[in-house]
């Protein structure tokens, strides 16, 4: 939370937290103060603009209140949907609205207002995000639209990295490509707040988040603050992903031009759309599918192993930026939900005193089960879920 928030009254407002993917929007309505924060309902759009699109929500006890697959074409269609849920319910009316922005460019590294120059700085570093910032102006634009003198903040998962040491934060380009943006930024920023924030006052001294889902990355923290993270200048690099290709050899790109004729287009659907979990496999970027086909299919199978390779490696190689480990988490879809792909990394990470109760590992979805490591690993191991709708609350709530 920033640091403004401190010297507020501990009032009471009620946000609207919208989360926008690139065909896909979270939402949930929160009770805040700066003492707590509750949840009132929740939701998510899934699939825009195709045949599979389908809205839903929940209030805070889990009933449901909207399970609807009629046609969504894009995100207006979605925050109407969501406008007219909040005004045919019970629930107070939303007094501030918080947006998760991906990437705000060299110019927007902290949580702010939203006004016109804030849009047109959001505009300008399309070209930082283009798979995820023109959903979140779209957002932005339809809220405004449909909740009109409310205010409005954007928070950025570049924040939380914002303060990264020079060895981290800097490329080995030159000089003159550096002083414009071109930099390590780190993403999955919300995350891993939640992740700090949830700890409190059990946060150890070096701690890693390996935030896994579609999107995955690794984040060393130290004291709390972000000293190094897998992701780069864009959430392309880093991780294996579900349809993103992570780290590759520069040199491959140029030969992909180069030979096989691809424009920047044609790279940056190669590298987003068509790569990771789904260009390994050739089958589906979704795990649950793929452990369902591993037995018999060895593309499947490699995609599987070689996400596994991966995140071990960037969570042993993070452990040499904090000068060891004390506490690793697991978050995001897959680290939260997939007993086997976590014990999969855990069993390369030895080395670093980790050693998982298979147990508790099993049984890390259930209440009060989240430590999934043995008595006896030097490594706390423990599965957390992410919050990032209740950050953006939390950030909405300081800064309007």
């Amino acid at each position: 939370m920033p640091t403004s928030a401190i010297s507020q009254p501990d009032l009471e407002t009620t946000v609207l937290a919208l989360n926008s993917g690139s065909s896909s929007l979270k939402f949930g309505l929160y009770r805040v103060r700066r003492s707590a924060v509750a949840c009132l309902l929740s939701g998510e759009a899934q699939a825009m603009g195709s045949k599979a699109a389908r809205i839903r929500a929940s209030d805070a006890k889990g009933r449901k209140l909207l399970d609807d697959d009629t046609a969504m074409l894009d995100h207006g269609d979605a925050v109407r949907t969501i406008a007219d849920l909040l005004a045919r319910g019970p629930w107070p009316a939303p007094q501030a609205i918080g947006h998760r922005i991906v990437h705000g460019g060299p110019g927007l590294r902290e949580h702010c207002r939203i006004d016109q120059v804030v849009l047109q700085r959001l505009d300008a570093a399309t070209a930082f995000a283009p798979l995820h910032t023109p959903a979140a102006l779209a957002v932005i634009h339809e809220a405004m639209a449909h909740f009109p003198g409310l205010p409005q903040a954007a928070c950025f998962d570049t924040t939380f990295h914002a303060g990264m040491p020079d060895v981290a934060r800097v490329l080995a380009l030159p000089r003159a490509l550096r002083v414009e943006g071109i930099q390590r930024y780190g993403f999955h920023g919300l995350s891993c707040e939640s992740i700090v924030h949830q700890l409190a006052g059990a946060l150890p001294p070096r701690l890693l988040i390996a935030h896994l889902g579609n999107g995955a990355s690794v984040t060393a923290v130290l004291n709390g603050q972000s000293i190094d993270t897998s992701m780069g200048l864009t959430p392309t690099g880093g991780l294996i992903m579900g349809t993103r290709s992570g780290d590759l050899d520069p040199g491959t790109l140029a030969y992909l031009m180069r030979e096989k004729k691809l424009d920047a287009t044609g790279v940056e659907d190669l590298i987003d759309h068509r790569s990771g979990l789904l260009g390994i496999s050739g089958l589906t970027s979704d795990m649950r599918a793929l452990h369902a086909a591993a037995a018999s299919n060895a593309d499947a199978d490699l995609a599987i192993r070689m996400f596994c390779y991966a995140a071990a490696k960037a969570l042993a190689a993070m452990s040499a930026a904090l000068d060891g480990v004390d506490l690793i988490v697991f978050t995001g879809g897959i680290g939260e939900n997939d007993a086997l792909v976590r014990a999969a990394i855990c069993s390369r990470l030895r080395g670093l005193g980790v050693a998982l109760d298979d147990t508790r590992n099993l049984d890390a979805d259930r209440p009060q089960r989240e430590l999934i490591s043995s008595d006896s690993s030097r490594c706390m191991v423990r599965v957390l879920c992410s919050q990032e709708d209740e950050q953006i609350a939390r950030h909405a709530w300081a800064l309007c």
